[in-house]
């Protein structure tokens, strides 16, 4: 697999997420923001955290706009791989690619600490390493994770799109789920949203080919920005 990471100014996490695709076995090359195409055959695009222009206006609103995206937009219409890790998935609602906002968190608090997850499936590109019903621990660290769309989106994530990921409450146990309906052919996104305030929106994925976590996993000199088993899965 080839990675393109997408390194905007303010980009912090560009690099331990590129090390984590190497060690997963990726051919990654690194793209610049200013850039207005791809290189070629490129399977993945990734969206990587940090500050994005110092947050200013809002979380990822400039890098949203930036020359790269229309290149990833393209990339994503045709199919192609996309992943937004922290600041990346606000970048990618900005950019349109996804529906919805992030906003500042409840009471205005930035949040940071272990979230625990549970596989709802695992017949997805990027879930395809772990067993169903499988609890992972990822860490999440964000000021604007706030979630928000209009009531007819929410309603959309909530009952037409299927659970990839979904959290899990302290001590929840682990049952079996009933499986999750069929995914239409509209999106080509997963949304991981690991503050879920609009309704309790958790991951959702839309046709198994693409995923955009919400911003997690801000974690200093450490390769493993995202959950290593994402990395397997492609």
């Amino acid at each position: 697999m080839k990675a393109a990471v997408i390194t905007f100014p303010g980009s912090n996490r560009d690099g331990d997420v590129a090390k984590a695709l190497k060690q997963a076995g990726a051919d990654v090359v690194h793209v610049w923001h200013a850039d207005t195409a791809l290189p070629q055959g490129v399977d993945l695009v990734v969206l990587p955290g940090g500050f994005s222009y110092g947050d200013y206006l809002r979380t990822g609103a400039i890098a949203g706009r930036a020359h790269i995206m229309d290149a990833t937009r393209a990339h994503a219409a045709r199919g192609g791989y996309v992943l937004g890790i922290c600041n990346g998935f606000q970048i990618a609602c900005e950019a349109g690619l996804l529906p919805g906002i992030l906003v500042r968190n409840a009471h205005l608090k930035f949040v940071c600490k272990r979230q625990h997850l549970k596989v709802e499936r695992n017949d997805t590109a990027f879930t395809r390493a772990y067993a169903k019903d499988q609890a992972i621990d990822v860490c999440i660290a964000h000021g604007e994770g706030n979630y928000t769309a209009d009531e007819d989106t929410i309603n959309e994530l909530e009952t037409a799109f299927s659970l990839t990921l979904n959290h899990l409450a302290r001590n929840e146990p682990l049952f079996g789920n009933k499986g999750a309906p069929p995914a239409p052919n509209r999106a080509r996104m997963t949304r991981k949203l690991p503050n879920p305030q609009a309704r309790g929106v958790k991951i959702v994925n839309t046709d198994h080919h693409s995923m955009a976590p919400v911003p997690v996993m801000r974690r200093p000199n450490r390769s493993d920005i995202i959950p290593p088993g994402i990395c397997r899965s492609m």
